[in-house]
Parts: C-alpha cells; structure tokens; sequence
C-alpha cells in the first residue's frame, strides 16, 4: 500500500482522489511513476514518462492541425480545464500565437457559438465559471460559497472576479450567457500576463435574460428564454450579487465588463467610491489608449503641440467616452490645462453626428459632458462633416463599424496632418474601422496607428522597410493593474491609479522599441511590463494612504520619493517583489503534490 494511503480514513480517500481528478494538479504524461501510485491512476495512462518540452511540443502540435480558430479555441478550453500548468505554460512561452485564439478576436466567435460548445470546453464536474441568473436570487450566498473548481484546497479564496451580464459583448451586442467566453478569456490574461493564481480568479455571468432574438429562437441557447429585466430588477438583482459576493470574499477585486453604456457608467459610479472594483471597458480601455496617445504626441511634438490638438472620437458609447475622459487627464496632469480647456479639445460623434446640446434629441447622460455646445447651431451628420468643421489631429473609433475609416476619410487625415494619428480601436477585426495597411498606404506611410485587434506588420513598397502597428490591447494595463491593487489591497481604485497604470506603461518601452517607433512595449515583454504597471500602482496606492497591506506600506513609504520616479534600485527592487509574488507555471512552489499528498497520510 502506498505510504499516502495507510489506512482506512474515508476522506483521505477522498482527499487523494479530488487531488487525482484535479485539473490544477494533473501532470498528465509528466507524472512520475511515485505519484502515479499515490494517487492510484498507474495504468490509467500510457507508461512512458515524459518531459514537460515533449508534452508542449504534443499539445502544440495537436493546435496547430485544427482547421479553424474556434476548434482551437475549443481544444485550449479543454486543456486549460484538464491540464492547468501544461494550458499556461504554451500561453506564456507563445503569447503572441496564443493570445488571439483565447481572448480577441477569436472569443468573439466562441461567445457567439457558445451555447453550441460549452458541454465540450471542460469534462464533468469543471466549471468554467459562474452562472448566476435571476432565479438563484434567493441563494446567491450559498452558491458563491459552493463555487470550487479546486476543492482539495479550501484556503485558496477568489482574489479577482471579472463579472458581465452579457449585454453588450465587444461590437457583437446582447449575447445573454454566451457572454460567459468574456471573463473567463479575461483572467485567462490575468494569469498569463500578471501572474495572477488561476485558483484565485473567478468569471462570473449574470444571466437576467437576453433580447437578442437569435438567442431566444435557438434550440440550444443555455440562458434563460425571456426578456431582459428592467432596469429596477436589474440594478437590484446586481447589488444582491455583489453583497453576497463581498460577504464571501470580503477583499475580492471585481471587474465590470461588457455591460451595456449606461448600466456600465451607472455600476461604475455607485460602486468606486466604496467598494475595491474597476470598469475595464470605461476605465482599461482608456488609460490604454492613453498610454499609446501619451507616445504618439512624442512622435509629433515638434509638429502639433500637444495642447494643440484635436481628438475626434467615432463612437460614442461606454468606450469612447470612457477613452475620451481618460485622455483629459494627460493634458490636466502633464500640461496643466483646467478641466474644461482639457474638454474643448476632444468632440464626440455618434450614428446621428456630431454630438452638440442643442441637436435635438435625448442625449444620454454619459455623453452630455462632452457634447459640444460651440457649434452656432450647426449640426454635422456624417463623419466626412465632421471633419471638415473640426480639421483633426487624432481621429479614434470605437464604434463597432468596420471599416467606416475609408480611403476618402485616411486621405483627408493625411491632407490635414503630417503624421495624423489614427487609433481604428474596435473589436473583433471585423469590426476594425480600418486596417493598418488601409491607413499606411492612405497616409503615405506617415501614420501613427494602434488598433483594438492584431494587424500584420507592413513593407513599405518603396524602401522594403517594416513598419509595425501599435495594439491597444487592453491586456498592456489591466493584469498590472489587477496584480498591483490585490498586493496593496487599496480600499477603492481611483482615477489617479488608473492614470499611473497609463503612465507606467508608456514608459515602459525600451531604447529599441522605442527606435522603432512603437507606442506599446511587444508583447512578449508582457509579464515584466505588467510588473512594472503593478509597482507603479503600487506606489500610487501608498502615496493616496489607501493601501491596507503592511508589508507595502512599510517596502513603499520609506522610498516613495525615489519610487515615484520609477528609477534607481529601489524601483528595481519594487518591481523583483512583484515578480516573486507573480503566479509561474513552472515554479514547483506552486504545485505541491507532494506537500498534499503528505497532508493524507493517515
């Protein structure tokens, strides 16, 4: 009998076997013959033990046959739910090949189709997160509390909960539960660029019905068949989720995500005074753009002064406007423009035109701060209008129109503009509202572009040189952010941290990205780049008196001064406690089997 088994206690059997069947703990093919007794599963597998390079090439292997980025998508579901440490060490050592099948653009597809796959992304008894719908009102608690995708440890509490309703998925609209694809790819990021513990994350979807009628009328649809609710039970069903939430996990961060506009500002603005949560589409999104925009304005500063622009926003939803309001405090905080010179140099156009006060219609109420009311009583309909009145610098979609930047509207850019600035932010691709080849050869290869999606590089034909295009990908500030504020533990996450994170970012670019002209680091760099976003954040929280942890407090208010330059070794030393403290699939710390198994013996 194996030495972890001498005996007859019922639950150390049953401790030994919720540790077999751990997707978390499974070495699959690596496991050594010892364990394998342990654990009573020689013979359950072929003998051969293999090495961990072997079993990535296999995996690696077995992706690269499927024929379609959704049956990829599907296959690392279904390894991330079987085989933790093998799922994340392939997305971290081919983040770049990775990234796009797990998050955007290919998770658009997969929450479009998955009501269609979610029985064949994890095997039974593997959640793939939390599903809360109206009729578990009376039981939130209990169900938050029987959420445990890894039961053989109880100590291991959510540390971050990325929770949506489905209402407004990327550009594709209401998708109900299929939404789910959303959170769960989000702290799939977490753990890969953050470190975040994969134990200690939790996707949550509310499901409060959907009015996408496709939905509705499809035979496998998995949510709810009715109506989305209105507004009064929508705002209380929400606020039971998040008491039943904090009372389970009082220091749990949560992020709001891919609400609709106004219930995202509405959420954001009665939680962020008093509760430990941030909007990463109002809140990520812009201070991405911000950090991309902060390098753009270097790149032409000898040409516009960066008080000197104007920034035309094509889109007016929780997005743009969240962006809009980001992009002010560069010029408050940098440049020292009041809040209101800030605000005249950014306009606003939705599928009506140029937002103005006087238009004529029920603005809503997230875009009445930035609506213009200079206009003489002039109101512009189209883009092209636009403008035409306002002669941009910057222009910046976040509209969900694919392709609505056309050759007509790139080549007046161009016209107006020595470099003009042109940030096509939407998702998926197909929504893009151009291409960065589109806007290279619209400009003459003069423009300064990031997008929302990947985009390949592009050889200019003239001079056989590569440009590269800058990626807004959210992923740049808020695992740093996330990791930052779970070390600190600060009572609320301020505008002035998201501001940091930004900050932090744009500086984190080195001599040679920066000799090529990139606005963002590349992505390969991500987990010491979000270290860096993480120890700025870090900094801020103590320098606001907000921090609760200790041991930050006491490593960060002797330095601060020197730490807020973000140099010297204290900096440095900054950064190296956020790394130890960053989740690695190929530390054993993190895999205690062994520890465990001991932890059984009778």
């Amino acid at each position: 009998m194996s030495k972890y088994t001498n005996g007859s206690s019922h639950r150390n059997i049953d401790r030994i076997e919720s540790i077999s069947r751990s997707p978390y703990l499974n070495q699959g093919t690596t496991a050594p013959h010892s364990i394998r007794n342990a654990l009573h599963t020689s013979g359950l597998m072929p003998f051969a033990v293999e090495s961990v390079d072997q079993q990535k090439k296999r995996a690696l292997a077995q992706l690269r046959s499927k024929n379609t980025d959704l049956e990829k998508y599907i296959f690392l579901a279904w390894l991330r739910n079987t085989n933790v440490s093998l799922f994340y060490r392939i997305v971290i050592g081919e983040l770049e090949e990775i990234t796009p099948l797990i998050y955007t653009p290919t998770v658009g597809t997969a929450c479009l189709e998955y009501s269609h796959i979610s029985p064949f992304l994890a095997p039974p008894g593997i959640p793939d997160g939390l599903y809360l719908s109206l009729n578990d009102l009376p039981n939130l608690t209990q169900i938050i509390k029987t959420y445990r995708p890894y039961p053989y440890d109880d100590t291991l509490t959510p540390q971050i909960a990325v929770i949506t309703d489905g209402s407004r998925i990327l550009g594709l609209g209401d998708l109900g539960v299929n939404g789910m694809g959303i959170p769960v790819g989000k702290l799939q990021l977490y753990v890969a660029a953050a470190g975040i513990d994969p134990r200690r994350t939790l996707p949550i979807t509310l499901d409060l019905g959907t009015n996408n009628e496709k939905n509705l009328k499809d035979e496998f649809y998995l949510g709810l068949r009715s109506k989305r609710v209105d507004d009064d039970q929508f705002y209380s069903f929400v606020d039971a989720v998040m008491k039943s939430l904090l009372k389970v996990y009082p220091e749990l961060l949560i992020q709001f995500e891919d609400f609709s506009s106004e219930h995202a500002f509405d959420l954001l603005s009665k939680y962020r005074e008093n509760t430990f949560c941030f909007n990463d589409d109002i809140q990520g999104t812009g201070a991405v753009v911000l950090s991309g925009f902060i390098n753009a304005v270097k790149l032409v500063e000898k040409d516009v002064h960066p008080t000197r622009h104007r920034l035309l926003f094509f889109g007016a939803g929780s997005a743009g406007v969240g962006v809009a309001k980001q992009l002010l405090e560069f010029f408050k905080v940098e440049h020292g423009m009041s809040e209101e010179e800030a605000k005249r140099l950014v306009w606003l156009v939705d599928t009506k035109g140029l937002v103005t006060l006087d238009r004529g219609d029920n603005l809503a109420k997230h875009k009445v701060y930035f609506a213009r009311d200079d206009n003489d009583g002039n109101q512009f309909k189209t883009l092209e209008e636009v403008i035409e009145y306002v002669k941009p610098t910057a222009l910046i979609g976040l509209s969900s129109t694919g392709g609505v930047f056309n050759e007509k509207i790139i080549n007046r850019m161009a016209e107006l503009n020595k470099n003009p600035i042109i940030f096509p932010l939407s998702n998926p691709r197909v929504n893009a509202e151009c291409t960065f080849e589109d806007a290279m050869k619209g400009t003459d290869n003069r423009v300064i572009f990031a997008s929302g999606t990947a985009f390949p590089e592009y050889t200019v034909p003239e001079t056989g040189k590569t440009k590269y295009p800058g990626q807004g990908n959210n992923m740049y500030i808020f695992p740093g952010l996330g990791l930052g504020a779970i070390l600190a533990k600060p009572k609320v996450i301020t505008d002035k941290q998201i501001y940091i994170s930004a900050s932090a970012l744009s500086t984190s670019l080195t001599e040679e990205e920066k000799s090529l002209e990139l606005l963002y680091p590349v992505v390969s760099r991500i987990r010491h780049v979000s270290a860096q976003v993480a120890a700025a954040v870090i900094v801020e929280t103590v320098e606001e008196g907000l921090a609760r942890d200790k041991q930050i407090i006491e490593m960060v208010q002797k330095d601060i001064e020197v730490l807020k330059t973000r140099k010297g070794k204290e900096w440095d030393n900054l950064v190296k406690f956020v790394q130890e403290n960053m989740w690695d699939p190929d530390s054993e710390k993190f895999f205690n089997t062994e520890e465990l198994l001991s932890k059984s013996k009778m």
